[in-house]
């Protein structure tokens, strides 16, 4: 992540792990300014941006959140995450998402609202 949309800026952060969810706010030819689940934000090249939806379970959040395996409040308990724990993001309806864990066998259901990646309400397909 750069301070300015070119190399001629200096580096702000290094990325190490892949496919960490980032918001677009802004673009500038090829460059995009971002920001992370931290409230970090800076510039970053396209090329280095995938349009694959990730998310993490909400950094804000103190207790485990289920992971169901149907898309309601009573439906069964796949496994419980804690805070940072990213997903791959299949789809939402506005109120829950479908995702699996990373480099895990394991998906299910999550409620869309304990999720930083994607907007509330957002729609995804």
């Amino acid at each position: 992540m750069r301070v300015g949309p070119s190399t001629d800026y200096g580096t702000s952060y290094i990325y190490s792990a892949r496919g960490l969810p980032l918001e677009i706010t802004e673009e500038y030819g090829h460059w995009r300014r971002v920001r992370d689940m931290d409230g970090a934000s800076g510039w970053m090249t396209a090329a280095l941006l995938s349009g694959d939806r990730t998310a993490v379970v909400g950094p804000w959040l103190k207790k485990p959140v289920a992971l169901r395996s149907e898309p309601s409040s009573g439906a069964g308990v796949v496994a419980k995450l804690q805070a940072r724990v990213m997903l791959s993001v299949r789809h939402c309806d506005g109120t829950w998402c479908e995702a699996a864990l990373i480099r895990h066998d394991l998906s299910g259901y999550i409620q869309q609202a304990s999720l930083w990646g994607v907007y509330p309400g957002e729609n995804i397909k």
